[in-house]
């Protein structure tokens, strides 16, 4: 009883929290809120949801290619909601199964950005001198260029390195590195800068005083103070993975063709749209549009809700 007491009381402090409130009062943000959840259980659940699994070859009838939108085939009689590409796969399952891949690489890409900035604005922050220069020098060079280019450069290196046999199988997990190492300058820049105003701080200089750990202060005193702007920067840099992804998937140097993803998909339409094969780019774009807009909006809420000089 106690603890079903303490639960309800907790989540009475977070409903009734001021970033909660303006959510609660914000329209563009519960409608992008929405969107997000249903996109990514769709793709969560995409397995149990998807009217068929169309990486798996059993399930394909080439005989189905190019059917347009709710209309019968002419071969085979078999109708789909929105249609088939030119293999014969539902597009309504290839969207399914490609958001799932799309969102995977995007957060793990903002994930791996996250540990690599943060730890970076950690470390040039606390220590500043000849290591904060050493490290600021590096994002300055990396901001010099544009982030796509990077992913490409860095992309192309680990293939090189990668063993032929290997190189399917790595292709995700390089491209995650890839969008990572290419956007963890705006994570460092931010978290170095919080961390030089929170480390004149009283509380900082009385850890430092009772001989804790430099490790230990920046953990547990300093870390948690900069995570606001932190969270702000991952929620908008999720969208941007997400389209960085795209992008590459789109130039071909993605995700493998066995598992491609929405930038794979648009690819795969674009090639057919001037021979009136629309529907295989429209809708691909269109949940690239929506997951990408949707997650941008709610960065933006979480932006306003999150600076004190708007409250």
């Amino acid at each position: 009883m106690a603890m079903t007491t303490d639960t309800q009381s907790r989540f009475a402090r977070v409903w009734d929290s001021d970033v909660m409130w303006s959510f609660r009062h914000s329209p563009v943000a519960i409608v992008a809120g929405l969107v997000v959840l249903l996109i990514a259980l769709a793709a969560i659940f995409a397995p149990w949801i998807a009217p068929t699994n169309p990486y798996d070859p059993s399930q394909l009838n080439l005989m189905d290619g190019f059917t347009p939108p709710m209309e019968p085939n002419a071969f085979t009689g078999n109708s789909y909601i929105l249609g088939t590409d030119n293999q014969g796969r539902d597009v309504l399952s290839t969207i399914l199964y490609g958001t799932r891949i799309s969102l995977f690489v995007g957060i793990s890409a903002v994930l791996f950005a996250m540990l690599l900035g943060i730890t970076a604005g950690l470390i040039a922050g606390y220590r500043g001198g000849w290591v904060d220069g050493l490290l600021m020098r590096i994002a300055d060079v990396q901001l010099s260029f544009p982030s796509i280019l990077i992913a490409l450069l860095i992309f192309g290196v680990a293939r090189g390195l990668i063993p032929p046999a290997y190189r399917e199988t790595m292709a995700i997990w390089v491209l995650i590195v890839a969008i990572g190492l290419s956007d963890w300058v705006q994570f460092a820049r931010v978290v170095r800068g919080a961390t030089m105003v929170e480390k004149s701080k009283e509380y900082v200089q009385a850890a430092r005083v009772v001989g804790a750990h430099p490790a230990k202060i920046l953990i547990k005193h300093i870390l948690p103070n900069v995570m606001g702007p932190v969270l702000v920067i991952a929620t908008i840099g999720l969208a941007l993975a997400i389209i960085a992804e795209a992008t590459l998937s789109f130039l071909g140097v993605g995700v493998p063709p066995t598992q491609p993803s929405l930038g794979t998909l648009i690819r795969i339409g674009q090639q057919y749209l001037f021979s009136g094969e629309w529907w295989i780019l429209l809708f691909p774009s269109i949940a690239l549009l929506a997951l990408a807009l949707s997650v941008n909006l709610l960065g933006d809420w979480l932006r306003d809700a999150l600076n004190p000089r708007l409250r």
